[in-house]
């Protein structure tokens, strides 16, 4: 799992991040909102954990805005705040899941997991329009200003894995884990081939919709008009 973890307790984010990682999950700890929210929207994560009061954007606001600007992923929210009212609020506010202060780790793991899973099982629209582009999961078509476009099968499911988190940095490693498995020979290099090699397939109109290499990340898909 990819974890963001958004604690401003710097004993308990660091002993959460230390267990975690010992969980072989990947994570990344950040002890403001407002740090919280660009992380969220610069990388792809399985699950956002954040916790309710921080400095910067308290992780209510920062689930909030994350909702408003269309984000999918997974949220789970962290408080000592154990009133129905406040639970109620968290979860209206778009997070899938409430955890209450203290907490055993095996109950957070255990939470994260299902939350990843769950995330990871969401139905998906067989069909996506992105401005010109369509991608139809059905059929694992492609087309692009009405013209039907051949893609090998990596290439559509490299295509696909942009458009599920379009917005959102995806890096290398989740790409070629994602697409090629974990045991790939898969080189960085021929991962920049493959994505040269489908924008000039798709051959996506300027402005529509983009593929961007972030550079020492990974790569991300804007879309600016979205049917």
């Amino acid at each position: 799992m990819r974890i963001l973890l958004a604690e401003d307790d710097t004993k308990l984010g660091n002993l959460i991040k230390r267990m975690l990682e010992k969980a072989e999950a990947a994570v990344d700890w950040v002890t403001r909102g407002d740090t919280a929210f660009e992380y969220a929207t610069r990388s792809y994560y399985d699950v956002v954990v954040l916790d309710w009061m921080m400095p910067g954007q308290t992780g209510i606001d920062v689930c909030a805005q994350l909702r408003k600007d269309g984000y999918q992923g997974a949220i789970l929210m962290l408080t000592a705040k154990d009133d129905i009212t406040d639970r109620v609020l968290g979860l209206d506010t778009g997070a899938d899941d409430y955890l209450v202060k203290p907490f055993e780790f095996v109950e957070l793991l255990a939470r994260l997991r299902a939350l990843s899973r769950r995330s990871s099982a969401k139905l998906k629209e067989d069909i996506v329009q992105l401005g010109d582009l369509i991608l139809d999961r059905s059929t694992r078509s492609v087309r692009v200003d009405e013209t039907e476009v051949q893609l090998t099968s990596r290439e559509f499911q490299l295509l696909d894995l942009l458009v599920q988190n379009k917005g959102q940095v995806v890096p290398r490693e989740v790409i070629l884990d994602r697409v090629w498995g974990l045991d790939t020979d898969v080189s960085p290099n021929n991962l920049d081939a493959y994505v040269r090699l489908l924008r000039r397939k798709i051959n996506l109109p300027e402005g529509d919709v983009v593929i961007q290499n972030v550079r020492g990340i990974g790569f991300k898909l804007e879309a600016h008009h979205v049917c």
